[in-house]
């Protein structure tokens, strides 16, 4: 087999109808580390709209048990990556999703915007860092995949393209972005989380790579200093270096998933789909604001 071969397979296939085939393909045979590194980013963004920010530090779930969540986000995401849509496994990975959204106040337009990131940051960060960028097949079959979990999930008005995705977030974090203190959290126990996984001598360094990675609006919305315009160029520098360095090796023979990333470090013997993430309750612990009252009479809704 050679570097270009599965791209050739991936545009013999059809983005409208084989977009989990696609999407499987990309991101566990093409890019698997790339899709990490920037599904990572495209969460780390997210922190910076203010009713998110507050919520998550509200939680406690990234302050307090970081690596426990980033394991659960990783897991239940690539549960639906792996086995499709229609599995068992990913069903109960999808329910389990809803249950944890929908025992919070969160808005419509959050959780569209959660859902573009998830989109548009793993192609800008292929544009900017891959191997090779993505095609606009690729980006029509991701946009898919991701609507189609969105409808999995209850989300309304879901972009209906690739560029449609991408203008909704352009728009959502230009007029939301913006400073709280909880954010400011989220953002920097996450940031000493990934330097866990490093050598103790090695924290600041990863710390300042990491920063290096934030644009300017992402800076700014946590009021971290910027970083020094040489560590910048150098971290981004070797990001395209090591994606020249990777175009010239043989391509990967074998899939891989999330599940087999060595950050994820939360289940060394194994774990449940059913029982990944938290199982919130209304007044103990779960949802700060309680659910409107059913008038009376009223039938409840099922279960997700």
């Amino acid at each position: 087999m050679q570097r270009y071969d599965r791209l050739r397979e991936i545009l013999r296939l059809d983005p409208d109808k084989d977009f989990l085939a696609i999407y499987r393909l990309t991101a566990t045979f093409e890019f698997p580390w790339d899709f990490t590194r920037a599904l990572e980013l495209a969460l780390f963004r997210t922190y910076a709209v203010p009713a998110i920010g507050s919520l998550l530090a509200g939680t406690a779930e990234f302050t307090g048990r970081t690596q426990k969540r980033y394991d659960d986000t990783a897991l239940l995401l690539d549960a639906v990556v792996e086995h499709g849509f229609e599995s068992d496994t990913a069903r109960t990975a999808i329910r389990r999703v809803n249950q944890m959204h929908r025992s919070y106040d969160i808005s419509d337009e959050d959780m569209r915007y959660v859902l573009c990131t998830f989109v548009v940051i793993p192609a800008r960060w292929l544009d900017a860092y891959g191997w090779r960028p993505l095609t606009h097949h690729e980006r029509r079959a991701s946009a898919n995949y991701y609507a189609t979990l969105g409808r999995h999930m209850g989300i309304p008005d879901i972009p209906g393209s690739y560029e449609e995705f991408e203008a909704t977030l352009d728009a959502y974090e230009k007029a939301r972005f913006g400073w709280d203190a909880g954010g400011r959290e989220v953002a920097d126990s996450t940031l000493d989380l990934m330097a866990s996984w490093y050598p103790a001598p090695l924290t600041p360094a990863v710390r300042a790579a990491s920063l290096a990675l934030l644009d300017d609006s992402l800076l700014d919305a946590f009021r971290f200093r910027q970083p020094h315009p040489r560590v910048r160029r150098l971290v981004r520098g070797a990001l395209r270096l090591r994606g020249r360095a990777v175009r010239l090796l043989p391509p990967r023979r074998t899939p891989h998933y999330a599940r087999q990333n060595p950050e994820i470090k939360g289940y060394p013997g194994g774990y449940d789909v059913g029982e990944l993430g938290t199982f919130p309750l209304p007044g103990a612990g779960g949802c700060p604001v309680p659910p409107p009252r059913r008038p009376a009479g009223a039938e409840a809704q099922p279960p997700s």
